[in-house]
């Protein structure tokens, strides 16, 4: 993988398990999230400054719960999961003070969250295809391990990158978020493996880098830089 990174302490021989972050790792939001948002709230005729929404979307995600709930039957995470990123958007053209310009917010955010579900809004990562095949070619079992929600599935089709891997484990069906130790161990325990013979990359210092070694894997911190989306087609 091209960008930088930093591994924990220590080395080991080749891993039976190597785990991944999704969205900063293997893939990320064409543009921004503000031009997207921006782009999809024009078609309902809101105008807004895409670097405002970008600024407003970031103090409204850092300002969210973790997107874990525990205790929640399966089959009303997904209901959960709707309301916790509707939550994120209201607040969002809320503090763009253009929230009352929407019509129907009900009818825009329907589209914005299943817009997500698409290839359209991401791209991958120049490095992520080489490397994924190199390491399958190795015998290296790949997951992921993400604070995303249920919708990750049908990105990673998506992006044509779930026939990589052979667990996917998510915050909102383990009930705990990264750097929650559950969430590492949940994954491991998925693959029958040892968290030393375990890595586990990720772009985050408190989430992936601090979380994974808390755990005993080896930590891999990815410094990813802007890259854009022309050059990054999704294969």
């Amino acid at each position: 993988m091209a960008d930088r990174s930093r591994s924990a302490e220590g080395t080991i021989s080749q891993p039976q398990v190597i785990f991944l972050d999704a969205v900063g790792t293997l893939f990320g939001v064409r543009g921004s999230v503000g031009q997207v948002y921006s782009d999809l709230a024009q078609q309902f005729g809101v105008m807004v400054n895409p670097a405002i929404l970008d600024r407003t979307f970031l103090e409204s995600f850092r300002g969210a719960p973790a997107m874990a709930f525990p205790g929640v039957s399966p089959a009303d995470v997904p209901d959960r999961e709707y309301a916790w990123w509707w939550a994120i958007a209201a607040q969002t053209f809320q503090q763009a003070g253009v929230y009352s310009q929407f019509k129907d917010f009900e009818a825009f955010f329907a589209i914005l969250y299943d817009h997500f579900t698409t290839a359209a809004p991401w791209f991958v990562y120049p490095d992520i295809y080489a490397a994924l095949s190199h390491w399958r070619q190795q015998n290296i079992e790949l997951g992921i391990i993400s604070n995303f929600d249920s919708r990750l599935y049908a990105v990673l089709t998506a992006l044509h990158l779930s026939e990589y891997f052979s667990s996917v484990t998510i915050s909102t069906e383990v009930g705990a978020a990264k750097p929650d130790a559950k969430m590492f161990e949940t994954a491991l325990a998925k693959h029958d493996c040892a968290p030393e013979a375990a890595w586990h990359i990720g772009d985050s210092l408190r989430e992936d880098y601090e979380g994974a070694k808390a755990v005993g894997l080896r930590s891999i911190l990815l410094q990813r830089e802007a890259t854009p989306a022309s050059q990054t087609p999704v294969r």
